[in-house]
């Protein structure tokens, strides 16, 4: 597995994100329009939502260690957004400062209450910050896109992000359902990851940069997905369409792996 990205890069990452998204809000005409990549919401919906992730992870990084989340917010009575838009970007605003004071009090390394808990990322704070970074991203582009004008994802954010999903949103023990697979995802800034699909699971690996890949076997069905790091990112979020990369193999497999919803 590779390095992740180090937690003060992490909360910087998160701050800076979480500013281009209010930059992007501010500069709506409307907080009425629709998300065309969240179609269910509203741009107020989706600061609403952010908002709300960033305050409930907060709490959860607070209580520290526990079977559940904590159920509470991280100030009292300050989960509902207000609708006027100046006070609405200050309560985002205060939602992202609420969520990186309580990542800085924790540090990396202490555990807490994480809903990927059989994955192959581990329970900590540091963990919740890698994967905050990428909320923050992708709702980012949610809000660029809402006023026509996304910009690309930042590699440092986007690189990491590819590595986070597999790990954290694909990595899982409960049995693939179709005939062993393995799917590569190559970055075009020298990045290769490999997911690895069976009655074991799901698995990442990242792979070599240079030389031959490692061997998968003649009995596994292989297909491999070429973009750029922030392409790969908003494809496995959904933004884009997987035929958006450069796509080699089995197509069939990334339909069958958007479908797949594990036991756990």
């Amino acid at each position: 597995m590779e390095k992740t990205l180090e937690f003060p890069v992490l909360l910087r990452l998160i701050d800076e994100r979480a500013v281009a998204f209010r930059e992007a809000v501010a500069s709506a005409p409307s907080l009425d329009v629709q998300v065309p990549t969240c179609p269910e919401w509203t741009l107020f919906d989706l600061v609403e939502h952010l908002g709300g992730v960033h305050r409930s992870w907060a709490a959860n990084v607070a209580a520290g260690p526990a079977d559940g989340p904590s159920g509470k917010p991280a100030a009292e009575g300050t989960l509902t957004a207000p609708r006027e838009r100046e006070a609405l970007l200050a309560w985002s605003a205060e939602s992202t400062e609420l969520l990186l004071s309580a990542l800085r009090e924790a540090g990396p390394d202490r555990g807490c209450w994480t809903w990927w808990g059989v994955s192959e990322s581990p329970q900590t704070s540091g963990a919740v910050a890698r994967h905050q970074v990428q909320e923050a991203t992708v709702h980012t582009y949610d809000a660029q896109v809402t006023l026509g004008a996304p910009q690309p994802l930042p590699v440092e954010a986007a690189l990491d992000g590819v590595d986070e999903f597999l790990t954290t949103c694909c990595a899982t023990t409960s049995a693939w359902p179709h005939q062993p697979a393995a799917v590569d995802f190559h970055a075009t800034e020298g990045r290769s990851w490999r997911l690895s699909l069976s009655a074991d699971g799901a698995a990442t690996m990242r792979l070599p940069t240079t030389g031959a890949l490692p061997d998968v076997g003649s009995h596994i069905a292989v297909a491999s997905a070429r973009g750029t790091a922030g392409e790969l990112v908003l494809t496995l979020y959904g933004r884009i369409p997987v035929d958006s990369l450069k796509i080699d193999g089995d197509r069939v497999l990334f339909d069958q792996l958007d479908a797949w919803e594990p036991d756990e």
